[in-house]
C-alpha cells in the first residue's frame, strides 16, 4: 500500500535533505486535513493526501516512520490577493497548480512562469524492516 505525503518546500528548505525514489527516509508523518491543500492543489488531488512530514515542533513522544519514497511531484501554484481582501496578504490562487515529476527533492525548484514552488507531493511505502546495517536518513 502506498501512501501520499506532503512535503512542504520550507521544510526542506530550512532543514531537510533531498531524498529520490528509491530512498528510504524516516520522517515525522502528522495525518493532514485535506481541506488545508484544497486551495494549492485542488480539492480532490488533496483528498489524497495521507500525510505531510514535520519536523518543527512535533512531540516529543512522536516516533519517525520509516518510508520508502516511491516517485516526487513538485507542486507549484500561482498567489494573490483573494478579492476583497483587507489584509494584503497573499494565498495560493485555486485553479492554477502545476504538476511537475521530477528525479529528486531538494527543496528548491526550476523557476516556472506565473506560478511559485509550494512544495511536493511524494508517493512512498512503509518499511517495516530494514536490512541490518541500512538506517533510514531522517531529518
Amino acid at each position: 500500500m502506498t501512501l501520499t505525503i506532503w512535503v512542504d518546500d520550507w521544510q526542506m528548505q530550512c532543514c531537510g535533505e533531498s531524498f529520490a525514489p528509491g530512498d528510504v527516509v524516516s520522517w515525522s508523518l502528522l495525518e493532514v486535513d485535506p481541506e488545508d491543500y484544497a486551495d494549492v492543489v485542488d480539492s480532490e488531488r488533496a483528498a489524497e493526501i495521507d500525510f505531510c512530514e514535520e519536523h518543527h515542533g512535533q512531540d516529543e513522544g512522536h516516533v519517525p516512520t520509516s518510508v520508502e519514497v516511491v516517485s516526487i511531484v513538485e507542486v507549484h501554484c500561482r498567489y494573490g490577493v483573494p478579492p476583497g481582501a483587507t489584509d494584503k496578504v497573499n494565498y495560493p490562487v485555486p485553479g492554477t497548480t502545476v504538476l511537475v515529476p521530477v528525479e529528486r527533492a531538494d527543496g528548491w525548484a526550476k523557476v516556472r512562469p506565473d506560478v511559485r514552488f509550494a512544495g511536493y507531493f511524494v508517493t512512498a511505502r512503509r518499511v517495516t524492516d530494514l536490512p541490518e546495517g541500512t538506517a533510514a536518513r531522517g531529518r
